[in-house]
């Protein structure tokens, strides 16, 4: 009632002002409470970092000198990336595509396939792989999530035969992994000794991943067919156990396996694989020890990584970091690591990492995922320059 008469006792003029008053105080609150100033830089940043596309032809210098340089964009969570022999590009997508990006850079419209996945939150399509002998096989294999029966969620590995850009002949290899809606691993990669690599989540079960009985929370290691490698620690397609949710696997120059695991609170991990070993979660986390179990090399203490896929490169391990919006570099000299960030806060959430045939880093933006500020174009794909980090 006042204020009704406060207005009618006003001039039209007063009540204008009165308006813009208002107007003002209001976007001045709106600015404080979003925060707008604080938003990420890249922003403003990015456009100009990022060499345009269609500026390639006209500037293959640029492009082989820019310390980033953005491959494909438009994608929606862009999981895992794999290189084929003609130098095309081979990515998934979360939500079950699987798209090819030709060799001339052009990302092709239509799915290569699209895969029947149990889409939930983190769960869906992740690894991808090729082959050792694709050139003469054309042996392709995914990880991805699925349900028996409407109910449960599981993961399983296939194989597929990959030809004239079509995937066909799905063979399961490794079925009925425990799977959640979180914690659902998803790495797969072959080895230098040329054995299948796979990554597990506890499925949101932590005891799992001590249980060597279960396929949950572990690195598994199988022949191409998926049958256990007779020389695994426990006779079984286990071969360490102790994870949480691990996202990245790679080797260094002398073999070493190296790998990247979500930890719980400010204990994510980087950690030095051997057979057989057991590494810890959930009994020990980050820097904790305790007497037959492995503490990680590297771990990320008061801060978060979210870590996910894993590259070696030139004496470093470059990790992607999802909470973490960077592209860490783990830097081996002497047997001790020095850590690095490149990019911090400046692409958004960081998924993947590869390296190409070229020596460059490719990497995979993840802001579509539901964690992340989608800006226009994402999510990308992106090459990285490691000699201009």
């Amino acid at each position: 009632m006042l204020i009704v008469v406060l207005f009618t006792s006003m001039s039209r003029k007063a009540i204008i002002v009165l308006i813009l008053v208002l107007l003002a105080a209001a976007f001045a609150f709106a600015f404080s409470f979003f925060k707008i100033g604080s938003l990420p830089k890249r922003l403003k940043d990015i456009p100009q970092a990022i060499p345009q596309k269609e500026n390639v032809e006209s500037n293959e210098e640029n492009r082989d000198t820019a310390p980033i340089w953005e491959i494909a964009a438009n994608l929606e969570v862009p999981w895992a990336l794999a290189f084929l022999p003609d130098g095309s590009l081979i990515v998934t997508e979360r939500k079950g595509t699987v798209r090819l990006i030709d060799k001339n850079g052009n990302l092709i419209k239509d799915p290569v396939a699209t895969i029947a996945v149990k889409q939930i939150a983190e769960s869906g399509l992740h690894g991808i792989t090729l082959h050792p002998d694709f050139n003469v096989n054309h042996f392709l294999y995914l990880y991805y999530t699925y349900s028996s029966n409407g109910q449960n969620t599981l993961n399983r590995v296939s194989r597929f035969v990959f030809e004239n850009n079509t995937l066909s002949n799905e063979t399961v290899i490794v079925d009925t992994i425990p799977g959640a809606q979180f914690h659902d691993g998803g790495r797969i990669k072959f080895g230098p000794d040329k054995k299948l690599y796979i990554t597990t989540g506890d499925a949101l079960e932590p005891s799992l991943a001590q249980d060597t009985n279960s396929l949950a929370g572990k690195i598994l290691r199988v022949n191409d067919d998926g049958s256990p490698v007779s020389t695994n620690p426990f006779t079984s397609r286990v071969y360490s156990y102790g994870h949480r949710n691990p996202q990245g696997i790679t080797w260094d120059d002398t073999g070493r396996l190296w790998e990247t695991e979500h930890g719980q609170t400010n204990t994510d991990e980087l950690n030095r694989i051997e057979p057989g070993k057991n590494y810890g979660w959930p009994v020990i986390r980050g820097a904790e020890s305790q007497k037959g179990l492995e503490s990680p090399i590297e771990q990320s203490g008061q801060n978060t990584w979210a870590p996910a896929g894993a590259a070696y490169l030139n004496g470093s391990i470059f990790f992607a970091g999802l909470r973490g919006q960077a592209l860490f570099e783990a830097k081996i000299e002497n047997g001790k690591v020095a850590l690095l960030e490149h990019f911090k806060g400046e692409l958004g959430r960081i998924r993947e990492v590869i390296v190409g045939p070229d020596d460059m880093l490719y990497i995979t933006t993840s802001n579509r995922d539901g964690r992340g500020i989608p800006l226009p174009g994402d999510d990308k794909i992106l090459r990285v320059n490691p000699q201009k980090l």
